[in-house]
């Protein structure tokens, strides 16, 4: 392989996986319209399922326990709260910036069934939530 094709082949891979890291991005961090003056943003979720219970994983780090509202809307739990930047200031300058800030909201679909309340916890910056199954397969 020439010298040239060989830097055409590099060039051609880094512009690659600079798209793939930048839909890896958008896919996680989706800016949202909203009702409030500020952006808001989705957290990435895990949902798990067994034969007792549906676990969700919202990542919130830099998010406090006490700020996060949990509340069962339509068949969705919706997970609200504000991540609030720890350094701005008006002497601060910023040079980089790809976590998102502000408020958030994220619509969690449940399978269809009856649950009973979520038991949640914030364990190292993610949001886990508990949500015991009702009269499924024999369960009480």
């Amino acid at each position: 392989m020439s010298s040239r094709n060989s830097t055409d082949w590099m060039w051609s891979q880094a512009c690659e996986l600079i798209e793939q890291a930048e839909r890896m991005h958008r896919q996680f961090f989706r800016l949202l319209p909203s009702e409030r003056a500020q952006a808001v943003w989705e957290p990435p979720v895990d949902v798990f399922e067994d034969e007792r219970e549906v676990t969700i994983i919202i990542a919130l780090p830099g998010v406090p326990a006490g700020c996060i509202e949990v509340n069962d809307e339509a068949g969705a739990l919706v997970v609200r709260a504000e991540r609030r930047s720890p350094f701005a200031g008006p002497l601060t300058a910023v040079r980089q910036l790809e976590i998102p800030y502000g408020y958030f909201e994220r619509r969690i679909p449940l399978p269809g069934g009856r649950l009973e309340g979520a038991r949640q916890e914030l364990l190292n910056g993610c949001l886990i939530l508990r949500l015991r199954k009702i009269g499924w397969m024999g369960h009480p």
